[in-house]
């Protein structure tokens, strides 16, 4: 059966943010009047500060830019929005390893896979993966940051497995210091993303696939302010309960168990689907589209 791909956090709300993105005289009234805003935007970010990139997310339109450029069907694995916290200088970290130095933590153990839609295991894919600390921080928000802290890159092997140890996520609210922490409080949102942690999952042939895993039952779990959340994403924690398997992952008995089979597009089954999802596209708008170096372009009637 096929995953439902429209986010859960929208579902209750279909005038979405990114609705009236596609009203023209609306987004040129707003552009002209937000400049200040975007200006402000842009000055309080940095490199390790991505305030673009939230307010994109928080207006939806992160979402909708993944859902052209990547999309997937069953049995592909869905993609959520990248967030303002990645970086670029996370160690490489052999299988297995710790991502965090947190003390106040709860342990996590993560067992994952990757495959093809063949269910052919993936050797060689980089795993990039990052989350936040017990208190809901990302180790960019911490002044005294002296390297990466929360995050690591990782190898799938032979059999497309990969594991490595984390913390169980904890929710906690996008930066509000800034303009786009103004532009909630004046719509009246809230600020709390659920708990989650993040994962890009990178090889040559394959679409890249950027995603999050978000434990169940989370208090803000319907009502992401970044609308990341997808049914498929939700992951029940287990326990190990095995002494034997607790002892072969260097964890204790009872430590809370993340597992998540990855599936990726290759590269070909991306642009088949949208291009598939372009004609569905301008035919209900009864119109034809060409491709020009494999972009959707209306046709000349």
């Amino acid at each position: 059966m096929s995953r439902p791909t429209t986010p859960i956090s929208t579902r209750a709300d279909r005038d979405t943010p990114t609705r009236f993105l596609s009203r023209d005289s609306t987004v040129n009234r707003g552009v002209a009047d937000g400049d200040p805003f975007l200006t402000e935007v842009g000055q309080i970010s940095d490199e390790l500060r991505h305030e673009m990139i939230l307010l994109s997310d928080t207006l939806g339109v992160s979402m909708l830019v993944d859902a052209i450029n990547h999309p997937r069907q069953a049995p592909a694995s869905e993609g959520t929005v990248l967030g303002p916290f990645h970086t670029h200088d996370a160690h490489e970290k052999s299988l297995g390893s710790a991502l965090h130095s947190d003390p106040d933590a709860t342990p996590l153990l993560v067992l994952c896979s990757v495959a093809d839609t063949e269910g052919r295991p993936i050797a060689g894919v980089k795993v990039d993966v990052w989350e936040g600390d017990s208190k809901g921080f990302y180790d960019v928000q911490n002044p005294a940051r002296d390297g990466p802290d929360g995050r690591g890159v990782l190898h799938s092997d032979v059999d497309g497995r990969f594991f490595f140890q984390a913390i169980v996520p904890v929710p906690y609210p996008i930066p509000m210091d800034g303009p786009v922490g103004k532009m909630l409080q004046r719509l009246g949102r809230h600020p709390n993303r659920p708990g989650h942690v993040h994962f890009m999952l990178d090889k040559p042939g394959f679409d890249l696939l950027v995603t999050a895993l978000y434990p169940r039952g989370d208090p803000y779990e319907t009502s992401d302010p970044v609308f990341g959340v997808k049914e498929s994403l939700i992951v029940d924690l287990l326990q190990v309960t095995d002494p034997a398997m607790a002892s072969k992952y260097g964890v204790e008995v009872g430590t809370p168990l993340l597992t998540y089979d990855f599936v990726l597009f290759t590269d070909q089954q991306a642009r088949d689907l949208r291009r598939q999802k372009a004609v569905e596209a301008m035919e209900k708008q009864k119109r034809k589209v060409v491709f020009h170096n494999g972009l959707p372009v209306p046709a000349e009637e």
